[in-house]
């Protein structure tokens, strides 16, 4: 079995349907005219039929039908690339190890046209360098997300964020970079999951925007890692950010 190929998302370091006519009867099939001469088209021409002549009609109508299949079926793949879904695959380590390089996932597009972006989502957007990226919403509009607490965990509006054992790369601390942000609406602060191989939010905070990315530029939601076969699971939002208000 060969991986699905899709596109990466990545950084710097870092989605698929004939119908007969009525028979003849038997009767029909055989009947003939008495005087074959009166079978002419109007000047005394025999006609085109027979079995061969029904044949090849359903041989084109049969090749008409899944003509027109294969083209509807490209054109909802289309449409559904499009709108709804997207596939990308993950190039990097950055999302250890809730990702893995060559994972593959599938990205709900419509996910924020329904509703908003929330804290612990996966998005897929587009990153600093203007590449697809995924990484994890730590804040959204609004929030002041500062590191770190005395005992080394990031804040968000002031409460702690316990993310060891839940997403956090085992043995990574939360961040090695301070930073002190209140994010502009519209706008959210995003960190991958593997904290020391990941240039997210931190590394821009020198961009005119305090390394925030707008909403605008989120293309979805990641919502299920579907490759490999044995690594199929839903990307479900963590409980770490039920305490923040």
């Amino acid at each position: 079995m060969t991986e699905p190929e899709e596109k990466a998302v990545g950084e710097a370091d870092e989605s698929r349907l004939g119908t007969a006519g009525p028979a003849e009867s038997s009767d029909a099939a055989d009947a003939g005219p008495e005087n074959p001469a009166e079978t002419a088209t109007g000047e005394g021409e025999p006609a085109v039929g027979g079995k061969k002549g029904r044949s090849a009609k359903k041989k084109g109508s049969g090749l008409l039908e899944t003509l027109l299949y294969v083209l509807g079926g490209v054109v909802v793949a289309l449409v559904v690339h499009a709108f709804l879904l997207q596939s990308f695959y993950i190039p990097s380590e950055s999302m250890q190890n809730t990702l893995l390089v060559n994972d593959y996932v599938v990205v709900n597009k419509l996910a924020y046209k329904l509703g908003p972006v929330e804290r612990g989502d996966i998005v897929v957007f587009k990153g600093w360098d203007g590449e697809d990226t995924i990484k994890r919403v730590i804040g959204v509009g609004g929030d002041h997300v500062k590191c770190c607490d005395e005992q080394g965990r990031i804040t968000v509006n002031g409460t702690p964020l316990n993310e060891e054992g839940k997403y956090l790369y085992p043995g990574v601390k939360p961040s090695e970079r301070e930073f002190d942000v209140k994010v502009p609406k519209g706008r959210l602060w995003l960190m991958g999951d593997h904290r020391d191989n990941s240039a997210d939010s931190r590394f821009y905070t020198d961009d005119g925007h305090e390394g925030t990315v707008s909403e605008d530029d989120v293309i979805g939601r990641a919502f299920l890692r579907y490759w490999p076969l044995n690594r199929i699971s839903f990307l479900s939002r963590p409980d770490t950010f039920s305490g923040v208000r």
